[in-house]
């Protein structure tokens, strides 16, 4: 199925031009929207007309985004929870809801990442992956989805990585939250297909973000020299499978990994 999708996605925009993929005027949340592949979702998604509103961890980090975009001319509408208070979260939603009529995407791409031995993690760090990688995306989905019932349409699409799919040499607790992401997308697309919401996520390789630009070279080359493709994925590669998979143009694609790692795993 992931390689149907790759080729389908690689023939839209070669063959079609990205004119097709529309989500104008949908109501768009980003969760971890402030900076890295989020911000690069939330800027495509705005330019493509959505209405798209970013949360954030911070008031400080989320208020330099939307003055960044301003600068674009960009206007979004930016929060900044906690993802863990399923009750503060509920209200947020609601009053999305209530402002723009509607909530047709969420995007569940809030996340850390951590990279230490067992030996070296606490039981509280390891549960903190936990909750901002898995239970946040819980928490999100379930304040969501009785709109999108209630709309009969609705789009739900996960940040996984590859390494949900053969793990890493060391910090557990990120791949065990990223493989928790995809049993997540696969159950809940069944569970919600009935009612025309759709499930995915998108599985990023690696990608050329800040957290990656502050490794020192001797760690990067190496890594890059395993892909194919002989480059890293830029902030806008993984952005356009999203915009992809929110679109129409996916109406029939549901359950899926999609993997965009430059054929570093195939």
């Amino acid at each position: 199925m992931n390689n149907y999708v790759k080729i389908f996605l690689y023939l839209v925009y070669n063959y079609f031009g990205d004119n097709m993929i529309d989500v104008n005027d949908k109501v768009v949340i980003v969760t971890g929207g402030t900076r890295g592949i989020g911000f690069e979702i939330v800027r495509l998604f705005s330019k493509k007309n959505a209405k798209v509103i970013l949360f954030g961890s911070r008031k400080e980090t989320v208020d330099k985004s939307i003055e960044t975009l301003r600068k674009e001319g960009i206007i979004v509408r930016g929060y900044y929870p906690n993802l863990n208070d399923y009750d503060e979260i509920v209200k947020i939603v609601k009053e999305i809801n209530d402002i723009y009529g509607s909530i047709d995407i969420l995007i569940n791409n809030a996340g850390i990442s951590q990279n230490k031995k067992i030996e070296d993690i606490t039981s509280s760090e390891f549960t903190n992956i936990m909750n901002i990688n898995v239970n946040a995306m819980f928490n999100m989905s379930k304040a969501v989805i009785p709109y999108m019932k209630s709309q009969k349409r609705g789009v739900i699409l996960n940040t996984s990585s590859i390494v949900s799919i053969y793990g890493q040499k060391s910090g557990i607790g990120y791949p065990t939250s990223k493989f928790a992401v995809n049993g997540f997308t696969k159950s809940l697309a069944l569970e919600l297909a009935p009612f025309n919401i759709r499930v995915n996520a998108v599985a990023p390789g690696i990608t050329n973000t800040d957290m990656v630009k502050s490794l020192p070279d001797n760690v990067i080359d190496p890594l890059i020299k395993q892909i194919p493709l002989g480059r890293m994925a830029n902030p806008i590669d993984i952005a356009n499978a999203f915009l992809f998979l929110a679109s129409d143009m996916a109406s029939y694609i549901t359950g899926v990994i999609l993997q965009v790692d430059g054929a570093l795993i195939n």
